[in-house]
C-alpha cells in the first residue's frame, strides 16, 4: 500500500490524539489511564512536527512524532490505527520520520520503547535500530505505572 504522510497541523491535535490512545491500548497491562491528551498533543506541535496519514474519509489512521536537535533526530508515539495494523503504515511512518530528519541534517535517529513492550525491540531492529541505553521513566509520571517500567533507547545511523 502506499500512504501519504504529511506534517499535521495545530487543528490535527484531536484526531492526533485519539488515534495516539487507541494504539496506545495496548499497554493498559502496565500502565493506567490514556497515552496522551489533546492539550499535550498541542503543547507538542508548537515545538516539534508530527507526521500523519489519513483514511478517505479524512480520519487520521497513524502518526509518529519527530524532532531534530545536534544532528540527531527522534521520532516517538508510533501509533497505527488498530484496524490498519498490518499494512505497512507503521514501517511507511517510521521511513517519513527517518526522511525528515536527514532532511533536517540529523545523522543519527533515537528513539525510546516501554520495557514492559518486550516485542518492541525486535520490531524497531527490523529498520536497522539498536539498544544503546536504558533511561529512567520520569518520577513526575511513576504513579501511572501498575508495574515497574524502564526506557530502552534504541538508535540508528541515519
Amino acid at each position: 500500500m502506499t500512504f501519504e504522510i504529511v506534517p499535521a497541523t495545530a487543528a490535527d491535535a484531536a484526531a492526533i490524539t485519539a488515534v495516539v490512545n487507541e494504539a496506545y491500548r495496548v499497554e493498559d497491562f502496565f500502565k493506567v489511564g490514556d497515552r496522551t491528551n489533546e492539550a499535550e498533543i498541542a503543547a507538542m506541535l508548537s515545538e516539534e512536527t508530527f507526521l500523519i496519514t489519513s483514511a478517505a474519509d479524512g480520519s487520521v489512521i497513524g502518526s509518529v512524532r519527530v524532532s531534530v536537535s545536534g544532528g540527531r533526530g527522534h521520532f516517538g508515539m508510533l501509533s497505527v490505527a488498530p484496524a490498519t495494523q498490518g499494512t505497512g503504515l507503521g514501517r511507511a511512518l517510521v521511513e517519513a520520520a527517518e526522511r525528515f530528519a536527514r532532511d533536517h541534517g540529523c545523522t543519527v535517529m533515537d528513539l525510546e520503547v516501554a520495557s514492559p513492550r518486550s516485542e518492541l525491540p525486535d520490531f524497531y531492529r527490523k529498520f536497522g535500530y539498536e539498544v544503546t541505553a536504558r533511561a529512567d521513566w520520569p518520577e513526575h509520571v511513576l504513579h501511572e505505572l501498575k508495574s515497574p517500567a524502564h526506557f530502552i533507547v534504541m538508535s540508528k545511523p541515519l
